[in-house]
């Protein structure tokens, strides 16, 4: 009889382990209270949007004119869904950062569910994901935003995938125009009758979240214009294309987009490379919500997200700091299973922190995004929470606050 419990129980925990693999929606039993999901039910679905006549950086010679092409972007979006007794899950076959390898994460998503119209319209959040990167690396915070009443879309950025790696330059001129016209683009899906998120969208309402590259894209977009030094870099667009969104342009604030009321900014690469200096960054005026590890070696701390955090006089705006953790502070999904063995030692690191669990931090960064959105996007004001750190994290996360003027 020992033998037989033996056995079973071995098959039981066997069983739940394999069940884990790649979930990307675990909530661990010391996650703050916001990071559970929420009262709906999720959809998702894989879009495709193409800009037209936009300029294709790495073919336009230096000196010479530009060249165009139609630039396409593969969207996921997670929207509330009537299931209509559909089991919940699906499995998402992403590109990792060895893209010789998709992996195959788990969620609870249904695959191209029946939109639940009856509450909407819902506030959109859009997802940019870093370089390399792509629109599953972040997807926990996809579905545990749909799960509250978001309309989330993780947007891949051509040129900047994981399997579309590019040079950089591309990347640096395109990144604030993809995020903006992700927005225009749900906007229109939402007027559009014969679109599945027609009447869903409350565009008027978006938040935007970067991560790395995804932050130097929105800090842009809130209103931090770039460097005049940062116009002409070494590793620059050439021919000035990045004047446009620099301070230098005279028009580069007629462009923002007043849609977006609030930004949440994941270890936002680009102050420790130059491209802001003081003056830049007091343009920002949006409600920003920053996160980053202190041992950040990739986009800084003292001299990257921190010091972002403290020049955006003209903002409200808190800092959540990951003590002992670097550039993987909270945004990626945890280490694709396929990726956790000796031959992808390097990809690997790509997920993993060195001091951090990943369902912990993806837990905490969930948590406080919901706090962060639900009071920009949709007036539910809990303040009290910003500024409490969690009771299982109290020597491991600081949290900062500076408001307009300081």
């Amino acid at each position: 009889m020992y033998k037989l419990w033996f056995f079973v129980l071995n098959a039981f925990f066997f069983g739940m382990a394999c069940a884990q693999d790649n979930r990307i929606d675990i909530i661990g039993p010391d996650a703050p209270e916001l990071a559970d999901f929420g009262e709906f039910d999720i959809g998702v679905r894989t879009v495709e949007i193409t800009i037209p006549n936009s300029i294709d950086v790495l073919n336009t010679p230096r000196g010479g004119e530009s060249v165009l092409y139609d630039r396409t972007l593969t969207l996921e979006i997670w929207y509330p869904a009537n299931l209509r007794g559909q089991e919940s899950g699906t499995i998402y076959n992403a590109v990792s950062r060895n893209p010789d390898i998709v992996a195959s994460l788990n969620g609870s998503a249904v695959r191209d569910a029946e939109p639940l119209e009856a509450n909407g319209p819902y506030p959109s959040v859009i997802i940019s994901h870093g370089w390399p990167g792509n629109r599953y690396l972040i997807s926990h915070t996809g579905e545990n935003l749909a799960s509250k009443g978001y309309i989330v879309t993780a947007i891949d950025h051509a040129e900047s995938t994981y399997d579309d790696q590019q040079a950089i330059t591309s990347t640096l001129y395109h990144r604030p125009l993809d995020q903006r016209f992700v927005l225009n683009a749900l906007a229109s899906f939402s007027e559009d009758r014969d679109n599945f998120l027609h009447s869903m969208v409350d565009a008027e309402n978006t938040g935007i979240i970067g991560y790395s590259m995804g932050g130097y894209g929105l800090i842009n977009n809130l209103g931090g214009g770039y460097s005049e030094q940062s116009v002409s870099g070494f590793i620059s667009p050439p021919n000035g294309l990045l004047k446009i969104h620099s301070t230098l342009d005279p028009n580069f604030r007629d462009r923002l987009e007043p849609r977006v009321k609030a930004g949440f900014a994941i270890a936002p690469w680009g102050m420790n490379a130059g491209f802001w200096e003081l003056n830049d960054l007091a343009g920002v005026t949006v409600p920003t919500f920053y996160l980053a590890g202190d041992q950040d070696k990739t986009a800084g701390y003292e001299n990257g997200t921190k010091k972002i955090f403290q020049r955006t006089v003209n903002s409200n705006r808190y800092l959540l700091t990951f003590i002992g953790a670097g550039h993987n502070a909270g945004a990626p999904i945890p280490l694709p299973t396929e990726l956790n063995n000796d031959a992808n030692i390097e990809a690997a690191g790509h997920y993993r922190d060195e001091n951090w669990d990943n369902v912990e931090m993806n837990n905490i960064m969930d948590h406080y995004a919901t706090i962060w959105f639900d009071h920009h996007l949709k007036g539910i004001i809990r303040e009290d929470k910003l500024n409490i750190i969690p009771s299982a994290y109290q020597e491991r996360l600081v949290i900062e606050y500076l408001s307009v003027g300081e």
